[in-house]
């Protein structure tokens, strides 16, 4: 399955999920964490599942509640039948928390996507989901629950940077996903109304190294798809070194378009068409 964009929708809110659905996200993240108050969980659950017991037009995630919390199991019972897409885990603490979710699922297992950096201990687990990647849908982080738990004020200077100890947290995502050979998503963007800075922040992602990115509005979206798809000038250039290699097979080194290039340039091609063939032809812009 495509991961560019995938869309938070709050489990309560059941009149959002069909919104939802038609946007162009390409997949949507059901939640039962966060945006579900405490005390309130249980009908969420029941809509969440009726939702996932019709037919779906797009891959759907369930965000269950942190396993120490005493609801991922009741979470679990709730919708695990329906068959979602993917289990999304918070807080996770790396392959233990894993295994831990995999023993929920019993013999109905779903991928799992991680938030891998919610707590200052699950900052020192990162290199384990090695050892349980084909468990996984891909690795993600978040930038709001580790501050509050360090008693930091922030994330984020006031030109909108990660502070450092948040950048870490960001780059050693990235380097697990990669390590794992997984997909690596990126965070959210608050900011609903700036598409100009999501665009710019979405591109730097890609730059990075990341493969897609979550969104917490419909608005999001269709920015997101455009920065985690090659554009047609990438496209070629992948093509054309491709090319050159496969003519001089024993090249190192080849000069193309008055440019030195070598393994690294083309293994870097070869990932952005194989990239394109996972998106699907309705991916291309």
């Amino acid at each position: 399955m495509r991961l560019r964009s995938l869309l938070f929708v709050p489990g309560d809110r059941p009149d959002r999920v069909a919104n939802a659905a038609l946007s162009v996200a390409d997949a949507v993240i059901l939640d039962l964490e966060d945006s579900v108050v405490a005390g309130h969980k249980a009908d969420p659950r029941k809509a969440v599942a009726d939702y996932l017991s019709a037919d779906r037009v797009k891959p759907v995630f369930i965000r269950i509640n942190p396993l120490d919390s005493g609801l991922a199991e009741a979470d679990m019972d709730a919708v695990l039948h329906t068959r979602p897409d993917g289990v999304m885990l918070p807080k996770a603490e790396g392959a233990q928390d894993i295994k831990r979710l995999l023993a929920l699922m019993e013999d109905s297992f779903v991928p799992i996507l991680p938030i891998v950096t919610e707590t200052p201990r699950a900052i020192f687990e990162l290199g384990s989901y090695q050892a349980v990647a084909h468990y996984l849908a891909g690795l993600t982080w978040g930038a709001e629950d580790l501050p509050a738990a360090m008693g930091a004020a922030a994330s984020r200077d006031d030109d909108g940077s990660y502070t450092p100890p948040f950048e870490l947290a960001r780059s050693l995502t990235l380097f697990a996903a990669h390590a794992a050979h997984v997909p690596a998503i990126e965070t959210i963007l608050p900011n609903i109304r700036d598409l100009d800075t999501l665009a710019s922040y979405a591109a730097r992602g890609r730059r990075d190294g990341f493969t897609g990115m979550m969104a917490i509005h419909p608005v999001q979206a269709e920015t997101i798809n455009l920065a985690f798809t090659p554009s047609a000038e990438e496209i070629a250039q992948a093509q054309s070194i491709i090319a050159a290699f496969a003519a001089d097979p024993d090249a190192g080194v080849l000069n193309i378009d008055g440019r030195m290039l070598d393994m690294p340039h083309l293994k870097l091609a070869l990932r952005v068409l194989a990239n394109l063939d996972d998106m699907g032809p309705s991916s291309s812009r």
